[in-house]
């Protein structure tokens, strides 16, 4: 695999946060951060469920797999020189329980941190941190 692209919620604060974090990581495979159901998005990826890719974190491989929710966050971390080893024990059985887990929780905190004003679906992004 030569590169992923990751579509990530551009409305989501904490989504946000994550592409922040994953561009100032050492990559292993480059990473396209791409905003989910944005023109680019569909533009790239024109097949794909777009609608599906703003309630869900996608990655797509360039030869066309898709990675979605625990399996999207495992093949980020593995294309991540210092988390590969953690995206190989998050592939095992027992690691996929915990990246789905840890992605329903994720979700769970997605939803809470939405301001009241995200109810037309557009929300205020914050900048790269500090």
């Amino acid at each position: 695999m030569g590169r992923l692209t990751v579509l990530y919620d551009a409305d989501c604060p904490l989504c946000v946060h994550l592409r922040h974090w994953l561009l100032r990581q050492r990559q292993l495979v480059p990473l396209d951060l791409v905003p989910a159901g944005s023109q680019r998005a569909r533009r790239l990826l024109p097949a794909l469920d777009h609608g599906a890719t703003l309630r869900e974190i996608t990655v797509v491989g360039d030869r066309g797999q898709v990675y979605r929710g625990a399996a999207a966050w495992t093949v980020c971390l593995w294309a991540l020189a210092a988390h590969r080893h953690q995206a190989h024990r998050l592939a095992t059985p027992a690691g996929r329980l915990v990246a789905r887990a840890a992605v329903l929780g994720a979700a769970r905190w997605r939803e809470a941190l939405k301001p009241d004003g995200c109810a037309d679906g557009h929300c205020e992004v914050p900048g790269p941190p500090g």
